[in-house]
């Protein structure tokens, strides 16, 4: 009890700016009347996370309320430390009703009944792939060229690119094709294994994200499709041509930075992958729409061409979970009950409500522009994505720059995302190896990616996957890696979840 005899909720949550601490956010204070209780709150940045975590959970040190800290793995390596929050969803009936209303939340936190952790739902507006492709709209209309539809008409277009100075400048200083990476995660060039009809989904903890993907109920390896090495092979004829910079698996992120948002008058870059075109090109985004899925060649039929399907990954996430040492359960529940109410949802996500958001009636809320002076989201005067809580789809968000923005770069793959099966052609956000599996498919992959890694790379910026490919299968194939186990462990959770269906 504090000094007054209300009970102390203790409360963890992981930021990744702590600019303007918690306890001076306005709808703290409605938290604390919610429960009577004072809350404590200790704020820790992403990489000081990263560092203390597997110290403090091995040391027990869990917070009465935990916010984006744990996922279930670490729930199924500690399940001691997580309290069953099924046994308490009446006393959380804002909780319950997200659940009931949201079945893929619910299927991501249940196991066999049991909920040792929380979902987050960010609504609607962030129902969208994570993953789109940019295009210089302005090169294309000052040199008279189409919207490319298969990879031989973007190698074109790239061309035209590099030697026709689209910029207008004199210099021959236009990048055509930009990329960052080279992973199996956000914003990678791999995506263009979606134009091959392998649909990828990069984003979080996700099977694709470990190289793995569905085709029709079979769970199949990546790493050992002839459609990775078509893309490879594409991809090194573009660095080959001069159309992506050589260094681009060297470069650091201010340099990629450079070369896209640039100076903010000149574009220099002409395609690239990211998350929306406001964030990939700041001043310059007019210039810029999304470019389609293409075709890898333009034979395929229409329904054969996917796009990269991370749309749950992008508006679901762990968000939170309770110690059942917490001293004061019946003031925690009455928290987490608050969190998932409609008005403290929007507060956790967005800003207090009278300071940084209008409350406008009828579920309709206005974000203040002043939320964005000093980043593009609202991550330094809410929680933001690492908040607990439930925007439901009757919420309307008005001037949520961040969600306008992925939106309207996602509208392009609208044709494309219809194509996939969500649950025959991905390994679905639900679908969770326990945590002695999760154990196997990390030791493996870290010798299976230690060596396609280097190896994808290799080919990339070098060449000779033509005559290199059969030796690197025998190679990814080989027992001790542990590639067909992996691929064994997922088959086996996939056909056990499907099976609950």
């Amino acid at each position: 009890m504090d000094e007054n005899g209300k009970p102390i909720v203790n409360i963890t949550i992981r930021r990744n700016v702590t600019n303007v601490h918690m306890e001076d956010m306005a709808w703290s204070d409605e938290l604390e009347a919610a429960c009577d209780c004072t809350i404590r709150w200790t704020e820790v940045a992403d990489n000081a996370w990263g560092q203390q975590k597997a110290a403090k959970m091995v040391a027990g040190e869990f917070p009465d309320i935990s916010m984006s800290l744990f996922d279930p793995a670490d729930a199924s390596r500690y399940p001691s430390q997580f309290e069953d929050l099924a046994e308490h969803l009446d006393e959380m009936p804002n909780v319950k009703e997200f659940l009931d209303e949201r079945p893929i939340a619910r299927k991501m936190v249940e196991d066999d009944g049991h909920i040792y952790l929380l979902p987050s739902d960010r609504g609607k507006g962030y129902r969208v792939s994570a993953t789109h492709m940019f295009i210089n709209k302005t090169w294309l209309d000052k040199l008279g060229l189409d919207v490319p539809t298969t990879w031989d008409e973007l190698e074109d277009v790239l061309k035209a690119f590099k030697t026709e100075d689209p910029n207008g400048n004199g210099e021959t200083d236009e990048i055509p094709m930009n990329i960052r990476s080279l992973g199996f995660g956000l914003w990678s060039p791999l995506v263009l294994l979606n134009s091959t009809g392998l649909t990828t989904s990069f984003m979080g903890a996700s099977a694709s994200t470990q190289g793995m993907y569905v085709d029709d109920g079979e769970v199949k390896s990546i790493l050992t499709s002839d459609n990775l090495k078509q893309v490879i092979s594409y991809l090194h004829k573009l660095v080959e041509e001069g159309l992506i910079p050589k260094d681009a698996l060297t470069r650091d992120g201010s340099q990629y930075d450079a070369q896209t948002i640039s100076d903010g008058e000149t574009a220099v870059t002409g395609v690239s992958i990211g998350w929306s075109a406001q964030g990939e090109y700041g001043n310059l985004s007019d210039q810029y729409i999304s470019l389609p899925a293409l075709k890898a060649e333009s034979s395929m039929d229409e329904e054969d061409v996917t796009w990269d399907y991370s749309q749950d990954f992008t508006e679901f996430a762990y968000a939170l979970s309770v110690s059942p040492k917490a001293a004061n359960k019946e003031a925690v529940y009455k928290v987490i009950d608050a969190m998932y109410s409609e008005r403290i949802s929007v507060e956790q996500y967005y800003g207090s409500i009278g300071e940084y958001v209008t409350d406008q009636g009828d579920g309709t809320y206005e974000v203040s522009d002043k939320v964005y002076e000093k980043y593009v989201d609202t991550r330094e005067v809410a929680a933001q994505d690492r908040f607990a809580g439930y925007i439901a789809d009757d919420v309307t968000i008005n001037n949520d720059t961040n969600a306008d923005a992925v939106s309207a770069s996602d509208a392009a793959y609208a044709d494309a995302l219809a194509n996939v099966d969500p649950v025959k052609d991905v390994v679905p956000i639900y679908v969770r190896p326990d945590s002695d599996d999760m154990d196997t498919l990390s030791e493996n992959n870290t010798s299976i990616f230690n060596y396609a890694n280097n190896q994808l790379a290799t080919w990339l910026v070098s060449g000779g996957i033509e005559d290199e490919w059969d030796d690197y299968l025998a190679k990814i194939n080989e027992r001790t890696l542990g590639l067909d186990q992996n691929i064994g462990i997922w088959q086996k959770w996939y056909n056990a979840y499907l099976e609950e269906q």
